[in-house]
């Protein structure tokens, strides 16, 4: 497996990908709250890969996981109890991190999420930040299994779930 930075032609490969997600975790009771062409939106998707922000994990020429890095937070995000200071120049947040469901169990997202750190450090970041649904266990666990502190829920406004319960986490680099 090989984790690069997608280029912006890979949009469609990109898109594919997380439709192929969304159809994974449908019918699961800790699904992500996902929906087609919702969340991960169309217009976010090419704005991250033109930024640069979108990372893919390839295998044998197939995307099989996929997240965004960047410093753009959740408005709510302001009402978080977050433990380490920092400007938001200073943060890098992850979105949109999914696993191709044939290759979940793997340690795939866990691979990843080493990535988002050591991509964070080798660019001076202070600290990580994310937010997971409610509920959302095998999520939950990934990121308390790596370090990351759960800190607050918080009822967030997301397009593809609307007001919702989330669960705030904190990794200090």
């Amino acid at each position: 497996m090989m984790i690069k930075q997608a280029n912006p032609d890979q949009f469609q490969d990109v898109r594919s990908f997380y439709f192929k997600v969304i159809d994974g975790i449908a019918d699961l009771p800790y699904g992500a709250g996902w929906k087609k062409d919702i969340y991960p939106a169309p217009e976010f998707l090419q704005e991250s890969l033109q930024n640069g922000e979108l990372y893919i994990a390839e295998e044998s020429g197939e995307i099989i996981a996929a997240m965004v890095l960047n410093h753009l937070s959740n408005d709510g995000y302001k009402e978080g109890q977050w433990k380490t200071p920092a400007e938001d120049s200073e943060v890098t947040l992850i979105h949109a991190l999914g696993v191709d469901t044939p290759h979940t169990c793997r340690g795939v997202g866990r691979q990843m999420v080493e990535f988002a750190i050591k991509t964070a450090r080798e660019q001076g970041q202070k600290v990580i930040r994310l937010d997971v649904l409610k509920g959302n266990l095998p999520a939950a666990k990934l990121y308390t299994g790596i370090g990351f502190e759960y800190l607050q829920t918080l009822n967030l406004f997301y397009e593809d779930t609307g007001w919702t319960e989330y669960e705030l986490y904190e990794y200090p680099l």
